[in-house]
C-alpha cells in the first residue's frame, strides 16, 4: 500500500545518504592528496596560528603599464651547456635579466655564475625541478629553503622571487612562498622554439612582435638543442625590441617601476 511504499522509499534514501557519506569518508582516508590541511592542494597547515611571514603572497604574470618595459627571464640553469653563452650575449648588449635557478644545479655549477650575476637578478626555481604542486607544505618549504641557500651561496644574492617548475601552483606552494617572503612570478609570453626550427631570426621576430609593455618573457638556458633557436636569436630579439623603444629590466625592477607613484595604468 501507499504507506509501505513511502517507508521503503525513505529506507532507500537513507541508505543512499549513508553510503555516500561512507564513500566520501573512505576516499578521504585513501587519498591524502585531497585538499586537507598541509596537503598539496591546501594553503593552510594545521589548525594553529599560520606562520606565513607578512601574511600574504603576490602572484605576477606581468604588469599593466604604458611605459615600454620588458623583462627577460631564463629558467632551469645553471649548466655549462648554454648558461655562459646567454650571460655573454646579455653582457655584450648590456641587458639585465632574471635567472630562475635550480638549487641543485647552482650548487654543482656555482663557478658558472659566481661574479656574473651583478647586473642580473636571481630567483628560486626549486631544488631539483620536481613538481612542487604534488608535494605537501612541509616538503615544499624544505625544498625551497634548501634551494634558496644554495642559490645564495653560489651567486652572493638571496632570491626574493619564485617560479615553480612548469608554473604549477598548489596550495602548498603558496603557503611555502608566504613563509619565505617570496613573490611568485610566472610569465606573459613564452619563447616558442619548436615553431621556428633552424630559424633564429624568425623566432626573434615573433617574440618582438608579441611583446607588450610590462611583458615578462620566459626563456631557458638549459634543454634540448631545439631551444638554441631562441638563444642564437637573442641578439636579434634585443635589437628588435630596442628598435621598438623597449627598455630591458629585471622582474623586480619592472614591478617597482609599475607600482611607482604616477606610473601609468
Amino acid at each position: 500500500d501507499r504507506r509501505t511504499v513511502l517507508r521503503r522509499s525513505a529506507l532507500l534514501l537513507g541508505g543512499a545518504v549513508v553510503g555516500a557519506v561512507a564513500t566520501a569518508e573512505s576516499t578521504w582516508v585513501a587519498d591524502r592528496r585531497l585538499p586537507i590541511a598541509g596537503g598539496p592542494a591546501s594553503a593552510t597547515l594545521g589548525n594553529r596560528h599560520q606562520d606565513v611571514g607578512t601574511g600574504g603572497v603576490q602572484v605576477v604574470w606581468g604588469v599593466r603599464t604604458e611605459e615600454p618595459l620588458v623583462a627577460l627571464t631564463f629558467d632551469d640553469g645553471p649548466r655549462p651547456q648554454w648558461t655562459p653563452m646567454v650571460l655573454d650575449t646579455l653582457a655584450e648588449h648590456r641587458v639585465p635579466a632574471t635567472f630562475f635557478l635550480v638549487g641543485e644545479r647552482a650548487r654543482e655549477h656555482a663557478a658558472l655564475v659566481r661574479g656574473r650575476m651583478d647586473a642580473h637578478e636571481v630567483g628560486n626555481h626549486s631544488w631539483a625541478h620536481r613538481d612542487l604542486a604534488r608535494m605537501d607544505a612541509a616538503t615544499v618549504y624544505d625544498d625551497l629553503r634548501r634551494s634558496h641557500d644554495a642559490i645564495t651561496a653560489a651567486t652572493g644574492s638571496a632570491p626574493r622571487l619564485l617560479r615553480p617548475p612548469w608554473g604549477h601552483l598548489g596550495g602548498s606552494v603558496l603557503y611555502a612562498s608566504a613563509r619565505l617572503g617570496y613573490r611568485l612570478v610566472l610569465w606573459t609570453l613564452q619563447m616558442v622554439e619548436s615553431e621556428f626550427p633552424h630559424d633564429p631570426a624568425g623566432h626573434a621576430r615573433r617574440i618582438v612582435a608579441d611583446v607588450r609593455p610590462g611583458t615578462i618573457v620566459l626563456g631557458h638556458d638549459v634543454g634540448n638543442d631545439g631551444r638554441l633557436v631562441a638563444l642564437r636569436g637573442l641578439p636579434d630579439m634585443i635589437g628588435g625590441l630596442r628598435a621598438r623603444g623597449y627598455t630591458f629590466v629585471t622582474v623586480s625592477d619592472l614591478l617597482r617601476r609599475a607600482a611607482a607613484p604616477g606610473a601609468a595604468r
